[in-house]
């Protein structure tokens, strides 16, 4: 039997579109789940154990690494994203919402919101890791708008944060509660919180009518 042109074509056309069918890239993989510290889970930037730092956690999942890599403060863990040095394949930032969360040093299971969702307070009067300043995650605006009445700062999204907030120098003077932009002139410890008590006295009053 001859073929025609135009059946040459048509078989022609039939295995174009088997080939593109066999090389079709695969379904992009679903997204991570956040995973949960332990004793194992030690800060990137830092070296140490996230059970050894107060305050607020984050982990980064980079594509093809299965386990996430974790910081002992959120300031650390948008740093990584700011930094040119470091992997820009990322699968999925997670930090605690510390709206759900309801101790402050230790954030529990289950309190993590995606960063790209989240609503930070930045200035507030709590510090994170080492004592420095940190951008406090919420998952509700509510709850972030609460713990911002109560502990000064002001709002922000992930995009909005500054790098020089996450990359400059670290300020260790407690700033006013209520207010963003006067600090106290006094030194202060840095292992303690603004109102000079003892971090494992001072438990996060942190309001959760957002949940």
């Amino acid at each position: 039997m001859r073929l025609t042109p135009a059946t040459w074509a048509a078989a022609a056309l039939t295995m174009l579109v088997l080939l593109a069918a066999c090389y079709q890239a695969a379904p992009p993989a679903p997204p991570p789940s956040p995973a949960e510290v332990s004793d194992a889970a030690n800060g990137r930037y830092c070296g140490m154990q996230l059970t050894d730092h107060d305050g607020p956690k984050g982990q980064i999942f980079v594509i093809g690494i299965p386990d996430p890599i974790w910081f002992s403060s959120v300031r650390d863990t948008i740093a990584f994203l700011r930094l040119p040095e470091e992997s820009s394949d990322v699968a999925a930032v997670f930090v605690n919402d510390m709206g759900k969360a309801k101790n402050w040093k230790q954030p529990e299971a289950g309190a993590w919101v995606e960063a790209n969702s989240a609503w930070f307070v930045l200035d507030s009067n709590m510090r994170g890791g080492m004592g420095a300043p940190e951008a406090v995650p919420f998952a509700a605006k509510p709850a972030a708008e609460a713990f911002r009445a109560e502990h000064g700062g002001r709002l922000a999204r992930l995009v909005d944060i500054p790098d020089a907030y996450v990359l400059g120098p670290v300020d260790l003077t407690p700033i006013i509660p209520g207010t963003a932009d006067d600090v106290v002139d006094a030194p202060v410890d840095s292992s303690r919180p603004a109102d000079g008590h003892d971090a494992a006295d001072v438990p996060a009053q942190l309001n959760h009518s957002g949940h």
